[in-house]
């Protein structure tokens, strides 16, 4: 058999997407099918806390892989001045306040399909924000949004301390 033969493994990610990640990134792992098993379908890294300049690029990125989105639910004590709904290339969005804490967001595309997906603090690192991501989206994940965005880095991601 020749080498090009050979299955390769597949990988959770690709590794372009470690030096593609940054403040802004959605990562999604949808299944919209009812038998989904993880506990989150994707994560999201905004780059601030202002939902009307993070939300729409969002809606955006989702509406393009899941048909119009209908409804974000979050935590509105943590994000700034959140209004009851935004408009996204001419579509309403209407925003609820879900007491889901800080560190999730809920989509609903049409009347009852819902996604959840784990918001990524602004001020993350990036290796910690990699990582939590890739956690998050793993279809066998079973970790809640808030212990994986607190979970310690993989010694390999970890910064290296100098001895002295």
């Amino acid at each position: 058999m020749a080498e090009s033969d050979t299955p390769t493994p597949p990988r959770l990610l690709p590794e372009e997407i470690h030096r593609a990640v940054k403040p802004g990134t959605a990562l999604l792992r949808l299944q919209t099918t009812p038998a989904r098993e993880g506990v989150l379908d994707g994560a999201w890294w905004p780059r601030t806390r202002h939902v009307r300049a993070e939300l729409p690029a969002l809606i955006r990125a989702l509406t393009g892989h899941l048909g119009p989105i209908t409804r974000v639910g979050l935590d509105t004590a943590a994000w700034e001045e959140v209004p009851t709904r935004v408009v996204v290339d001419g579509r309403v969005v209407h925003l609820d306040s879900f007491p889901v804490g800080d560190d999730t967001v809920l989509i609903t595309r049409g009347a009852n399909d819902h996604f959840a997906l784990m918001v990524v603090p602004p001020d993350t690192t990036p290796d910690a924000a990699r990582d939590a991501m890739a956690r998050a989206v793993r279809a066998d994940n079973v970790t809640q949004a808030a212990e994986i965005l607190v979970a310690p880095l993989p010694e390999s991601a970890a910064p290296r301390q100098e001895s002295a």
